[in-house]
């Protein structure tokens, strides 16, 4: 089994999330892209069932997965994705998927030609224990940056409000873990919940993460 961090952003760092339609299909990309059968209907899809927590109300053939989703977070202008691919080469088949699929939507939308991505991803494979269980915290906890920025250097004034203010973001993985349903079928979390012992396990441990960490050790395998 192989875990790995992955993350792209937008070209010259530019906004790749322009609104919640946005997010809400690259969302969708990240479900109907990770099959081993191409994708069909992906437009009449998103825009007949733009319900993406529900995929299941589309009858369609079951898929065969080519990776398992641990965690995901979406920023404004880059994402996270942490990803244990059922075979070596699904990684980049899943991203060249995911990555174009995307690139096509925005560009038909916006009324734009070009590159989207800077790149086609970054990825750094985790071979440490130590490493790997800090990283679903940390990719969680990014949206901070948009309120709380002074979370990096450990300078929260008050840990709580920026607690809560997570549980308010809706682009990631990290309610799920929680126990509140935001995209349930996107995730595969059962590996990650024996790890924390549970979502009151996984509330307890990235609340104490947030007042611990140091982020000089782990930023070599956060990408950025």
């Amino acid at each position: 089994m192989e875990i790995y961090h992955v993350l792209n952003r937008g070209v010259d760092k530019r906004k790749i999330f322009l609104d919640d339609e946005d997010y809400l299909r690259f969302i969708h990309d990240l479900y109907e892209f990770n099959d081993e059968e191409p994708a069909g209907e992906v437009y009449y899809y998103f825009n007949k069932y733009r319900d993406v927590r529900r995929p299941d109300i589309i009858k369609r053939k079951k898929r065969k997965r080519i990776v398992d989703l641990l965690v995901f977070c979406l920023m404004p202008n880059h994402y996270h994705l942490l990803l244990i691919p059922k075979k070596p080469e699904y990684l980049t088949l899943f991203m060249k998927k995911l990555n174009g699929g995307y690139a096509k939507y925005f560009n038909e939308k916006y009324q734009r030609t070009g590159t989207l991505f800077e790149r086609r991803f970054k990825r750094v494979l985790i071979k440490r224990e130590e490493h790997f269980i800090h990283l679903p915290y940390y990719i969680h906890c990014n949206p901070l940056d948009l309120k709380y920025p002074e979370w990096r250097n450990r300078e929260l004034k008050n840990s709580q409000e920026a607690i809560k203010f997570l549980e308010k973001y809706r682009w990631s993985s990290h309610l799920d873990y929680l126990g509140i349903k935001n995209f349930p079928s996107l995730t595969q979390r059962e590996f990650l919940l024996n790890v924390f012992e549970g979502e009151k396990g996984y509330k307890n441990a990235i609340e104490n993460w947030l007042k611990s960490f140091d982020l000089e050790e782990i930023k070599q395998w956060t990408l950025e």
